[in-house]
């Protein structure tokens, strides 16, 4: 019996860990790539746009092709969730700092990046995903402005 729940502790253990090692560390590592970041949101932009797309392609199919529109709205939110993720994860929680040059036009931008990413996930209206595109880069532009 203790040697049952010694190694069930020691899964549970190994779990936690596993899990944890996925997401950038919240431990002062140093290790940060700021522009891999925006271009990672840019790419995930990308994707929702390309899958909006085939969403909007794919209902108007005769018979409409349920499992790949589904397959596609899946990717779309997924990828949704990852761009908030990188918003609220990477650079709120660990780029953007109070006393910054910008902080507040930062902060408001991010929160709308937050926004839009979210109607790109409630809807297919391609005019949310321009949107989101302008801000990432308005964004960039107030992040690595010269200091």
């Amino acid at each position: 019996m203790e040697k049952t729940g010694l190694t069930a502790m020691i899964a549970l253990f190994l779990l936690f860990i596993t899990t944890g090692a996925l997401a950038h560390c919240e431990i002062p590592c140093g290790i940060y790539d700021d522009q891999m970041r925006i271009d990672m949101l840019s790419e995930h932009i990308d994707t929702i746009e390309k899958s909006m797309s085939h969403i909007n392609q794919l209902a108007k199919g005769n018979p409409v092709d349920y499992n790949q529109l589904i397959r596609w709205t899946t990717n779309k939110e997924k990828h949704a969730d990852e761009f908030q993720h990188i918003v609220a994860q990477y650079f709120l929680t660990q780029r953007i700092k109070p006393d910054m040059k910008r902080y507040t036009e930062q902060l408001e931008t991010l929160h709308q990046m937050l926004i839009f990413s979210m109607k790109c996930k409630q809807t297919t209206d391609l005019t949310h995903v321009e949107k989101l595109r302008s801000l990432v880069k308005s964004f960039a532009d107030l992040y690595f402005e010269k200091k």
